[in-house]
């Protein structure tokens, strides 16, 4: 029913901005069966289109819908045979899109993935699979929360400890803060030439909605005990205090970037860490020239990479995926955005779940860019 509401509001959003009754009509019986959950809508009266057809509704639409749905277990998705058949090594395609959150990206009756949650199972599948003798980690995201990046790295770190399976990260599109935390934990980094990464710093996503929540009329007044325990409210703008407790945490987090980072490259030099400690981002010619990277290449080469480290030429090439996710190459990615997203088509800073304050890894231009997008 949720879908049949989605379509509906579709159709007749393609012509613009509702003009008519009938328009109107049509986009509120829409978010009624999108958004009503498990109970009974009372439709009373009559839509004319002013066309050939004129709907009469009269009494209760029934809309049951769960509560949550189990896309089921990860299966493995060939997208390169290999010459020696159905028994040859193979390289997983682990990819990992979009922003890094211990969160299921989901919304009002939406199915998405737990990147984190995702990013685990598919480990422990390589893990499992005596077949599967290396890992290409194809990464294409901004970053992410501070403690789900750390996570992540701490699964590749524990998988590559315990296997011995080469991985090679291959950065795609943007690589950055979060992203690159978890990239350099690789046996080897490959970049696209076009690849954007960098981004070795902390933020916390702080909005001040005070002018805003003025406008509308509302005041907020809490009862408290303990000066601080409301700092970062998005009601008022950061004392003093409160920005100095805040900036000590980021430089922290910052310094744990900067170490990871310094541990896992140690090709780079003082003069390259020197280069990008104010957490800007490059280009990847300016990355590898920085040694951030080791070379620049597709992830055909990453694939090729990851064989001659494992030693098995020709392998066959898998992802690790949901059954009835359309990945048929190397390049596919599955989508796994918030479906009310699709029908609310704005984003506020501070209103979201996923913009209350939290200290992030990531390359952060659009302040709306926390907005549950990407994989």
């Amino acid at each position: 029913m949720y879908r049949i509401g989605k379509d509906i509001f579709a159709m007749r959003w393609e012509k613009g901005w509702p003009r008519t009754k009938a328009d109107r009509a049509w986009i509120l019986f829409a978010w009624l069966i999108a958004l009503s959950g498990c109970h009974a809508i009372p439709i009373t009266g009559q839509v004319d289109t002013n066309a050939k057809v004129a709907a009469n509704f009269q009494g209760t639409v029934d809309v049951h819908l769960p509560s949550a749905t189990d896309p089921g277990p990860m299966i493995p998705v060939v997208v390169r045979r290999a010459p020696a058949g159905s028994e040859a090594a193979r390289i997983v395609i682990v990819d990992v899109d979009g922003l890094l959150l211990n969160q299921n990206l989901t919304g009002i009756y939406s199915v998405g993935e737990n990147p984190v949650s995702a990013f685990r199972e598919k480990l422990e599948m390589a893990a499992g699979d005596p077949r599967v003798r290396g890992v290409v980690l194809r990464v294409h995201s901004p970053g992410g929360g501070v403690t789900a990046s750390d996570i992540l790295a701490e699964e590749l770190r524990r998988f590559r400890q315990a296997t011995g399976k080469p991985v090679v990260a291959c950065l795609m599109d943007v690589a950055t803060g979060g992203a690159y935390y978890l990239a350099v934990g690789s046996d080897r980094i490959i970049a696209l030439p076009t690849s954007i990464t960098g981004g070795i710093g902390a933020l916390i996503n702080h909005a001040n909605l005070e002018d805003a929540m003025a406008q509308l009329n509302l005041r907020v007044e809490p009862v408290k005990a303990g000066e601080l325990v409301d700092m970062g409210s998005v009601a008022a703008p950061l004392s003093d205090e409160a920005r100095g407790l805040f900036q000590d945490m980021a430089n922290g987090f910052r310094d744990r970037f900067a170490t990871r980072v310094a541990q896992s490259r140690p090709m780079m030099t003082v003069d390259d860490h020197r280069s990008i400690a104010d957490g800007r981002i490059v280009a990847a010619s300016r990355a590898l020239k920085l040694h951030m990277v080791d070379q620049l290449g597709y992830v055909d080469d990453a694939i090729a990479e990851a064989e001659r480290l494992a030693g098995v030429p020709g392998s066959e090439v898998v992802f690790f995926e949901r059954a009835g996710h359309p990945t048929r190459s190397i390049y596919s990615i599955v989508p796994n955005v918030p479906l009310q997203s699709e029908l609310i088509p704005f984003s506020y800073p501070g209103l979201e779940r996923s913009k209350l304050p939290t200290f992030l890894y990531l390359w952060q231009p659009d302040p709306t860019i926390t907005k549950l997008s990407g994989r």
